[in-house]
């Protein structure tokens, strides 16, 4: 499979670089940096060490003969890199979050003719996390439970809430009938009592935190918290090259992590 990544000197991307490297049929064609990166022009065996010479360069934009992009980068980044993408008939995993409606929408006529992958979150635990909160919902969500999430993230994340919270705040509501429009963002003030139906979501950012996310179910005289927290970023690594196999000449398309693990065939 050969496999471009973006954002390749980044956190994310340079975890996917030295993991890919251990797989023997994955060739990393190029890893696309922005303008004036130190690394550009680079080849990839000389920034991480190696002395294998099958892979490429780092390079500003997709070059050469690719089967697959995963791409952790930003909404502009991802949406310049994916009309290369699209225009060129490449695959392309997207774990990057806080696009505006406006960008999902384009995403979607993407996937009319190539096959895209895009989760708020790679890592199995999530995505079984996703499941669960939902299947909870449908039962304690409308039996008046309060549903809370608060999620934790480095003090280098940009976006807020996670896009793993908005995913979460997305599955409450389906699954316990109330609307999204309803939620509440953080509480200060005389905000007056609690709601029953709102789902609150609380994001903080400390340190190098890399991702932790709870959801809150509380009734009278009881609570049940459902939490996933990563120790490292190679929980998504290894599930975003988990989703680049799966879109390895896949047919056109918008899939996402469930699609992935099997788990939409699970009730």
């Amino acid at each position: 499979m050969k496999l471009a990544v973006i954002g390749g000197y980044g956190r994310m991307g340079r975890r996917i670089i030295e993991l890919c490297l251990l797989e023997k049929d994955i060739q990393i064609v190029c890893a696309v940096e922005k303008e004036k990166s130190p690394v550009l022009g680079k080849k990839i065996r000389e920034c991480f060490f190696l002395a294998d010479n099958n892979h490429g360069n780092f390079t500003e934009k997709l070059t050469g003969e690719i089967d697959v992009v995963i791409d952790f980068s930003s909404p502009v980044s991802t949406m310049t890199h994916l009309r290369e993408a699209f225009e060129k008939n490449i695959s392309y995993v997207i774990g990057t979050t806080g696009f505006s409606p406006m960008e999902e929408e384009k995403i979607r006529e993407y996937s009319q003719r190539i096959a895209i992958l895009k989760s708020p979150n790679m890592s199995i635990g999530v995505n079984l996390l996703f499941k669960l909160a939902k299947k909870v919902a449908s039962v304690l969500g409308k039996r008046g439970y309060d549903m809370e999430i608060v999620e934790i993230h480095h003090n280098k994340k940009k976006d807020s809430p996670s896009g793993t919270a908005k995913k979460l705040l997305q599955l409450l509501a389906e699954g316990s009938n109330l609307k999204i429009e309803d939620a509440v963002y953080g509480r200060e003030g005389n905000t007056g009592e609690r709601k029953s139906n709102e789902i609150g979501v609380m994001a903080l950012r400390a340190g190098d935190i890399v991702g932790e996310h709870t959801v809150y179910f509380a009734g009278n005289n009881e609570r049940i918290e459902i939490a996933h927290r990563a120790h490292s970023r190679d929980t998504f690594a290894r599930g975003a090259i988990a989703a680049a196999r799966f879109l390895y000449k896949k047919e056109p398309g918008l899939y996402d992590m469930q699609d992935v693990l099997g788990l939409k065939d699970i009730d």
